[in-house]
């Protein structure tokens, strides 16, 4: 098997972890079953290796500037200490990414990428760098990730730090801190819908943190989680993943995103045509999918309303916490309804189907 490795490869086998390539990268899908690590974090915790992620440093006078022309949300009066959620469009209203911004100083911003567009992502940044004061550093071969995800997360945390984990708000962070003698930048993200804290490192120290936070956790349940599950919990959180609920032909608008698309603030690329998309009606829109009939729909099948088809799945998968098997779906707009009644072409067998509300788990 060819692909890019983590600074946690060895510490994946040594653990048990089926390997698999994703995104260019060689990465653990699941180490017991994508089930019981789905379970373990929504009830207790998970730990996950999200070294692949990329890492893209703005620095200089202009960062601000640049950075709005690139995403699509404001980030005006983002406090260093502050992230914030954000698609960045191509000058069509194409998706290039999804990604967090990370604010640690006026003049110096962390942009965090998904890993399979790492290069890309980079390249488009560079080719924006025009007329801005602005330095633009790919430092993800540098730094090692991990997500500790669960309800349990700051109570096996806190044995390895004395950083004030209750004071750092939802998507807010604390740069210069030190977990089992590590030094890290403790961040509270997440991808799963549950509490939780992503913690930078250097690539160095990736194996030793991922052994003293299983250590603290040993007691609490906490178990280490793959691919398979990151996906799982997504899901039933109806949060995109590129290149299914995104892409360069799903604008953020249709994937449900119009939130995070602030179309009163300055120029930035896409502006217009998302504007145009937006006064035109949406042709396509991301919504939610409840199989009612025996059935798992799955990436790519296409979605029908009696013999037409009118879209196809983006992400179709059983939902562990609902025990429902649920979808996400692009589908034509005019069907796109709560309560509208379609079908699933799974191998050749229409399975009946409704649109639901998202997301389909929230936790209390």
């Amino acid at each position: 098997m060819e692909g890019k490795k983590t600074p946690l490869y060895d510490t994946h086998v040594k653990y048990g972890g089926r390997i698999v390539e994703f995104g260019g990268w060689l990465l653990p899908v699941q180490y017991s079953s994508v089930l019981e690590e789905h379970k373990a974090v929504r009830t207790k915790a998970g730990l996950f290796d999200v070294s692949h992620m990329g890492e893209v440093w703005v620095k200089g006078a202009e960062a601000l500037a640049f950075i709005q022309k690139l995403v699509t949300n404001n980030m005006e009066g983002l406090l260093p200490g502050q992230a914030r959620y954000s698609p960045m469009c191509d000058t069509t209203g194409g998706t290039v990414d999804d990604l967090l911004v990370y604010k640690f100083a006026e003049d110096k911003y962390c942009i965090v990428v998904n890993a399979a567009n790492i290069d890309k992502d980079f390249a488009w940044m560079q080719e924006n760098t025009k007329g801005f004061d602005v330095e633009v550093l790919n430092g993800s071969a540098r730094a090692g990730q991990l997500a500790l995800q669960g309800p349990k997360a700051i109570e096996i945390l806190s044995k390895l730090t004395d950083a004030s984990l209750e004071s750092i708000g939802y998507y807010h962070f604390l740069p210069d801190q030190t977990v089992a003698g590590i030094k890290v930048v403790l961040s509270r993200t997440g991808y799963t819908g549950e509490d939780g804290f992503e913690i930078y490192c250097a690539a160095a120290d990736a194996p030793a943190l991922w052994e003293a936070i299983m250590g603290a956790g040993k007691d609490e349940g906490l178990i280490p989680c793959g691919l398979g599950c990151r996906d799982t919990l997504r899901f039933e959180c109806c949060m995109p993943l590129y290149g299914h609920e995104l892409s360069s032909e799903i604008t953020p608008l249709m994937a449900g995103l119009g939130m995070f698309v602030k179309l009163d603030k300055a120029d930035f690329n896409g502006k217009e045509a998302l504007a145009q998309q937006k006064a035109e009606g949406l042709p396509q829109r991301v919504m939610g999918l409840e199989l009612t009939a025996r059935g798992i729909a799955r990436a790519g099948y296409p979605v029908k309303c009696g013999d037409k088809v009118i879209g196809r799945v983006t992400t179709g998968s059983p939902a562990p916490t609902l025990g429902k098997n649920m979808a996400l779906v692009l589908i034509d707009t005019e069907y796109a309804k709560i309560g509208q009644e379609l079908a699933v072409d799974v191998r050749g067998k229409d399975i009946a189907a409704v649109i639901v509300k998202k997301p389909f788990y929230k936790r209390a």
